[in-house]
């Protein structure tokens, strides 16, 4: 062996070790490990069904047709991965976006009311916070029924919603909005009332010291130092406002939406369909907060922050 030919497995190795100083590699190690192991969930929870359903045909089957048979069911109880791909591709792509089938239209009056909802408790967020920072009272008063509105669950909550505004003709988009809003504003609250609150005692002083007004503190100190924590608590907000108008669908009997899905879904056992629409909700609520987090940099870039 020469010497020329001995740095060669170093430099082999270096391409991969570039790959796991960054963050692909590793996802990409634990996507792959996940993977794995759903696939062996999928074979364990579906054998004996398979096992069955071929005992019942009187049809001899061997490992291999039992396993096929697990990773290939119409109904499984768990669907392996490349089952709920399939099912994406099917229904977003494949399907016209305006037949009942499609994902895309699902999703969209899903969006509608996250978007509105996510809006409300946002706009609802911000002002309670500002309220209770400016006002003392609020803080002792308001504050524990804030905190204590979440410990209620929103199933129960969802359902007397819909039907005290459906009695009053108030339907649609608006009541699956507001049990979003209802969801969203509480971690927007506490999070600008962190924000409002950041600047210390020196630097408020300073500003009584140019004689600034209330107003004038406020938007040239308190806002400016709570926009970190103000899009870190929408990044949260966005994302359960998701979850409120999944929720809100589910007693409505709502005839489109991803919650829509999920029932018609769990009615037929249709588990591929169920697992499809959750996965279409994640993707849906990763790119809300990936929207949420652009926002954020632009808004921090022209703030002058250094990121």
């Amino acid at each position: 062996m020469t010497a020329e030919a001995l740095p060669a497995p170093r430099a082999a190795a270096r391409p991969l070790s570039r790959i796991f100083a960054g963050a692909a590699g590793p996802v990409a190690v634990v996507v792959l490990a996940l993977l794995a192991v759903w696939y062996v969930a999928a074979v364990l929870a579906n054998w004996s069904l398979v096992a069955e359903a071929f005992a019942r045909g009187g049809i001899p089957a061997t490992f291999g047709d039992v396993l096929a048979g697990t990773l290939g069911g119409e109904r499984p109880v768990l669907p392996a991965p490349h089952q709920i791909l399939a099912e994406l591709w099917k229904t977003v792509v494949d399907t016209p976006v305006t037949s009942r089938r499609s994902l895309v239209l699902h999703g969209w009056v899903t969006l509608s009311s996250t978007l509105l909802g996510f809006a409300i408790g946002a706009l609802t967020g911000i002002v309670l916070a500002v309220a209770i920072v400016h006002l003392r009272m609020l803080e002792k008063s308001l504050m524990p029924w804030i905190i204590s509105s979440q410990t209620v669950p929103i199933l129960a909550i969802a359902p007397i919603i819909i039907v005290v505004l459906g009695s009053i003709g108030i339907r649609g988009v608006l009541p699956k909005s507001i049990i979003s809003a209802y969801l969203c504003f509480f971690p927007v609250t506490i999070g600008m009332v962190k924000g409002l609150t950041s600047p210390d005692v020196l630097q408020r002083d300073l500003m009584r010291t140019y004689s600034a007004s209330v107003a004038d503190t406020l938007w040239k100190l308190r806002l400016p130092a709570s926009v970190p924590y103000l899009f870190a608590s929408l990044k949260v907000a966005v994302a359960i406002s998701l979850v409120g108008a999944i929720v809100a669908e589910l007693p409505t009997g709502a005839q489109a939406g991803l919650g829509a899905r999920l029932l018609a879904g769990s009615y037929y056992g249709q588990t591929i369909q169920i697992w499809a629409a959750l996965f279409a909700a994640a993707i849906l609520a990763a790119a809300l907060v990936a929207v949420v987090g652009m926002v954020e940099r632009l808004v921090l870039r022209a703030m002058g922050a250094r990121r």
